[in-house]
């Protein structure tokens, strides 16, 4: 079985770690608890090249006087990069955290998260100009929270 490693990346409190708990264990606990450092998941799947063991890293979320070690991205063979659309400042941070990431790892995949979307309209979802590597997510209903990984998942078996 191949393992691939995952990290997943963002400011404080935008959704990593209930993306992270809908998709490991089917859950959402509307309960806000900060990561501190690293929590580490694993979920084997089945892709079109084979069987996968992700081994996913919840890393703590920036702050404006804590920056995350460039060492916990090391081997990492994919990002998902995740940003709380009702706050834009995690939005302008976004390519910072890509930045940094592909400092550390010029050739691995990444996506991009826009979580919390079960609080917008149709009309304010529409306003997202989305492509095939960037997702309206919501881990509270589990909106897209499945294709997210599957997506990440299959391009890191190429």
């Amino acid at each position: 079985m191949i393992r691939k490693k995952i990290v997943i990346l963002g400011d404080f409190s935008v959704g990593k770690t209930s993306l992270i708990r809908r998709y490991v264990d089917g859950s959402f606990d509307d309960k806000y608890l900060s990561t501190i450092g690293v929590k580490i998941s694993k979920k084997s799947v089945d892709t079109d090249s084979g069987s996968c063991e992700l081994i996913i890293w919840d890393i703590e979320g920036n702050t404006p006087t804590k920056s995350i070690p460039l060492t916990y991205y090391k081997g990492a063979s994919g990002a998902i990069f995740v940003v709380d659309i009702t706050r834009s400042e995690t939005i302008e941070n976004l390519q910072g955290h890509i930045d940094r990431f592909i400092q550390v790892n010029p050739d691995a995949h990444y996506i991009v998260a826009y979580n919390k979307a079960d609080i917008l309209d149709d009309t304010q979802k529409d306003a997202f100009e989305l492509d095939s590597y960037s997702f309206l997510t919501s881990a509270k209903i589990a909106q897209n929270v499945d294709i997210l990984f599957s997506r990440i998942t299959q391009d890191m078996m190429i």
